[in-house]
């Protein structure tokens, strides 16, 4: 758990940027003809490096880390629990279903948090 936090937190140093850049196109109606990196050196010219590309970094942390502390213990979990439960063998479909609905669990647990991360990020 200790190792998916901290990867977690470097991956949010290349996650924040794109989602800064996804949301503010999808959310304050970027002219169509605005990249992704446009619109991140127009945040990172007009706000700065901390509030413009990294607005939220904290917030992303607070929920990616509980969304990953819940969803892999789950999947191992529906791992374990597959051959018993359903008397098939383990394959990568179900390896996969395994992870769907750990993530689809997460995702429910954590929403909260992605509203708070997603008001942070849109916030001027």
């Amino acid at each position: 758990m200790v190792s998916a936090s901290g990867a977690e937190v470097l991956a949010c140093v290349v996650r924040v940027p794109v989602e800064i850049a996804k949301q503010r196109r999808q959310a304050l109606n970027y002219k169509q003809q605005q990249s992704g990196l446009q619109i991140l050196w127009t945040a990172y010219k007009n706000e700065g490096l901390r509030q413009g590309l990294y607005r939220g970094f904290g917030s992303t942390i607070m929920r990616e880390i509980p969304f990953s502390l819940i969803q892999f213990p789950l999947w191992e979990y529906f791992k374990l629990q597959w051959s018993p439960t359903t008397g098939l063998e383990l394959t990568p479909f179900s390896v996969a279903l395994c992870g769907a609905i750990a993530g689809g669990i997460s995702s429910g647990l954590t929403t909260l948090l992605d509203v708070i991360k997603t008001r942070v990020v849109l916030a001027e």
